[in-house]
This record gives structure tokens, C-alpha cells and sequence, in this order.
């Protein structure tokens, strides 16, 4: 048992030896290469932090100006049933309703401009194609075709209801007749004189 109590003992001499060694090694100062390797991977940690915060600051400026000019889009969405409303009003007044009621009409003009004025300024642009123009499907929604004679397939021939655009995205899409016409276009003879 006496050789065991030694053994124990002669352990912890060991251990406290290494222990000891290892306090003068951790009071040693370290060498260059480690730390050029230290330095090396602080610059390398510090780069990517900051590469980090760059790209949180421009995602940041990205999501604000997107903000800034598509926050707008649902009220935006919402005054365009005001506009249709002013245009069908404006469009069933007569000449007998006009003289009559001339101020009331002016008002419904003014009225409309200026909704009109308020869009442009926020950026919200009426898209009202004429007939002939190209029906572009990302623009135009087709409510209906039909074979009219001398139109090119594929062209506008009819505008039911304009469409807007909003910083340049649809908010709402025209909608429009397209020709189906398939008989060559005959070309205009000219006037007689």
C-alpha cells in the first residue's frame, strides 16, 4: 500500500511539473509566424465584416428607394376605380348636360387632371394603347379578339380600359381588343382627284 501512496504521489509531482511548464510557456511571447497568422485572420475576419456591413447598407438604400416608389402602389390601386369612375362620368355627359350643368362638368375635368397630375407625380403612368399598336402582353390584357378587316393579328383595335404603371411595374393592365384577322392587309387606294 506504501508503494501505491508513492505512485500517487510521484502523479502529481508529474502533474504538477507540467502544470508549472506550461504557466513558462504561456509566459513566453509568441512567435512571428503565429503572429503573422494571428494578424492574417484578424484582416480576413475584419474585411468580412465590413463587407458584410456594405452590403447591409446598399440592401438597406435598395429597399428604401424601392419603399419610396412602390409603397404607394395599393392606394395607388385603389384611386384607379376613382379615375374609371370620373372618365365614365365625363363621357356620358352631352352637349344638352354640358350647357346646362357646365360647371358641374368643368369641376368633373378639373377633378380628373388633377388625379391625373397626382399620378405623374408618383410616378404612375397611364398606359392607353391606340388601335394599330402591338399588343404586348406585359402592358395589355386581351378581353377579347376578332377577325376585323385590314388590321395586322396581333394589333390593338380596341382600348376598354387603360392601364397604369408604377415606377414601371403594372399595377393594372389595359385591357383591350386584339385582331385575330388572318386575310392579308389590302393596302389603301388612293384618293381620286
Amino acid at each position: 500500500m506504501s508503494d501505491e501512496k508513492n505512485d500517487f504521489l510521484d502523479d502529481i509531482d508529474e502533474i504538477e511539473a507540467e502544470m508549472e511548464e506550461q504557466e513558462l510557456a504561456d509566459l513566453e511571447p509568441p512567435s512571428l509566424e503565429e503572429l503573422e497568422d494571428e494578424n492574417r485572420q484578424l484582416k480576413d475576419r475584419l474585411m468580412r465584416a465590413m463587407a458584410e456591413t456594405e452590403n447591409m447598407r446598399k440592401r438597406g438604400e435598395r429597399d428604401r428607394r424601392e419603399a419610396e416608389a412602390y409603397g404607394g402602389t395599393k392606394l395607388a390601386r385603389d384611386l384607379l376605380s376613382v379615375h374609371d369612375n370620373l372618365g365614365r362620368a365625363l363621357e356620358n355627359i352631352d352637349d344638352k348636360l354640358r350647357e346646362e350643368f357646365a360647371a358641374l362638368a368643368e369641376g368633373l375635368e378639373l377633378t380628373q387632371r388633377e388625379l391625373l397630375s397626382v399620378f405623374e407625380k408618383h410616378k404612375i403612368v397611364k398606359v392607353e394603347p391606340k388601335p394599330g399598336d402591338r399588343f404586348d402582353p406585359k402592358l395589355h390584357q386581351a378581353m377579347f379578339e376578332a377577325p376585323v378587316p385590314n388590321t395586322v393579328k396581333g394589333t390593338v383595335i380596341q382600348t376598354m380600359a387603360p392601364g397604369f404603371t408604377i415606377a414601371g411595374r403594372l399595377i393594372r393592365a389595359a385591357q383591350v381588343g386584339v385582331s385575330s384577322n388572318t386575310d392579308p392587309v389590302k393596302p389603301e387606294e388612293p384618293a381620286e382627284e
